[in-house]
C-alpha cells in the first residue's frame, strides 16, 4: 500500500501527511511505524524523525534492548493525533515520519558508536529533529556527538535511576554507563547546564557522586520528585537550561519497576510515569533540539507496561519539538 492508498489522517491537505485514519483502519492493523505515521521514504522532507537504534552490546547486566524499539512502536499503535495536556496536534504542526532503524555492528562496540554517528549526522543534515528510540543508552553518546556538530555544546537533562557517568567497565570506555562522561570530556556538553534526574539506589561509592559533580552535574533525586512535585521540578529546570539548546535523554529505568518492568538495571522507588510525563510538559517552552527514550528490554515487560511509558514519553518530546518547529516557522 503507498502513500496515495493509505486513509490517514490529513485534515489540511497541503498540510503534513498524518497517522493512518483509525476511523478506517482499526489501531491492530496497519503499518507498524510509530504512531502508525509514514516512512520517511514517503514524504518530500521531514521535520522531526523518529529512529530506531536497536543495539544494547553495551549493557551491563541484563541484555534485550535491541528490541526496544519495535515495543515501543508497537505499543504507540494507540496514540492519537491530539495531545490535549500540549493543546496541540504535532502531526498536524508539522511533518513526522518514522526514519526506521539505524542497523549498528552488535559485535564492535567502537564501530557501531561510528556508525550511529554517521546515521544521525545524515538525518539531522536533512534538517529534521531526532527522536531516537533505544536500544541500550551507550547511543546517547554518538547522538550526542552528531547534536554537537549542528549546534555547539549543548545542555542535557539525563532522566534516569543512575549516574552513567563511570569512567569504563571492564576497561571499556563505550558502554551504557559511561556515555555522559565521554560526552564531557569530548566537550559536546554545555557544563554550566547539565542535570541528572530521577536518580536512586546503591552505588559503588560516595567518589561516584563527587566525581559526577566535577563534570558539572545537578542531580534531582526520584526522592526529590516525590517531595517536591513535578511542577517545581520543572521549574527548576527551565532555569537551569533557560534558552539553550536542549537535548533530552531518557532512560526508562527512570521510572519505578511498577511502571516499567521492561528494562536491563531495575531499582526501586523510582518516579511514576504522570510524574515524569508531567516534568516534560513543564520543559515544553525550553529549546528542545532532539531526544532519545532508551533501555525498554521488552523480554521483561508485562502487558506492555514499560513500553507503553516509552511510546507516551516520546510523544511528548515530539509534541515538544513538533510545537517548536511551527512556531518559529509564523515568527
Amino acid at each position: 500500500m503507498n502513500r496515495n492508498e493509505t486513509p490517514r489522517v490529513q485534515p489540511d491537505p497541503n498540510g503534513p501527511v498524518g497517522p493512518v485514519d483509525s476511523s478506517l483502519v482499526p489501531r491492530y492493523a496497519g503499518p507498524a511505524t510509530f504512531a502508525r505515521l509514514p516512512r520517511l521514504d514517503e514524504v518530500e522532507s521531514a521535520d522531526v524523525a523518529v529512529v530506531g537504534v536497536p543495539f544494547d552490546t553495551g549493557v551491563s547486566y541484563r541484555p534485550g534492548a535491541r528490541f526496544g524499539g519495535n515495543a515501543i512502536r508497537e505499543a504507540s499503535r494507540l496514540l492519537r493525533p491530539y495531545n490535549p495536556a500540549q493543546d496541540a496536534s504535532p502531526f498536524a504542526l508539522t511533518q513526522v515520519v518514522d526514519a526506521g532503524d539505524i542497523a549498528a555492528n552488535p559485535f564492535n562496540i567502537n564501530e557501531a558508536v561510528e556508525t550511529i554517528e554517521a546515521a544521525a549526522d545524515d538525518l539531522l543534515g536533512s534538517g529534521a529533529r531526532m527522536m531516537t528510540l533505544g536500544g541500550d543508552h551507550t547511543i546517547a553518546l554518538p547522538l550526542l556527538r552528531s547534536v554537537a556538530k549542528k549546534h555547539g555544546p549543548v545542555a542535557l537533562l539525563h532522566f534516569d535511576a543512575h549516574l552513567d557517568t563511570w569512567d569504563t567497565y571492564f576497561g571499556a570506555e563505550y558502554t551504557h554507563g559511561t556515555p555522559f562522561r565521554r560526552a564531557v570530556e569530548e566537550g559536546i556538553l554545555d557544563t554550566s547546564a547539565l542535570s541528572h534526574v530521577g536518580t536512586r539506589g546503591p552505588l559503588y561509592g560516595k567518589s561516584d557522586l563527587t566525581d559526577d559533580e566535577k563534570l558539572g552535574f545537578g542531580i534531582v533525586t526520584s526522592a526529590d520528585v516525590y517531595r517536591r512535585g513535578a511542577d517545581e521540578v520543572a521549574d527548576q529546570l527551565r532555569q537551569r537550561i533557560g534558552d539553550r539548546p536542549l537535548y533530552i535523554s531518557i532512560d526508562i529505568d527512570c521510572l519505578d519497576p511498577a511502571h516499567a518492568p521492561g528494562t536491563g538495571t531495575p531499582e526501586a522507588g523510582g518516579m511514576t510515569s504522570r510524574e515524569l510525563l508531567e516534568i516534560l510538559r513543564g520543559l515544553a517552552s525550553c529549546n528542545l533540539v532532539s531526544a532519545d527514550v532508551v533501555e525498554v528490554a521488552p523480554a521483561y515487560d508485562h502487558a506492555e507496561i514499560t513500553a507503553v511509558a516509552a511510546s507516551h514519553t516520546a510523544y511528548e518530546l515530539t509534541t515538544i519539538m513538533s510545537r517548536q518547529i511551527a512556531a518559529s516557522r509564523t515568527a
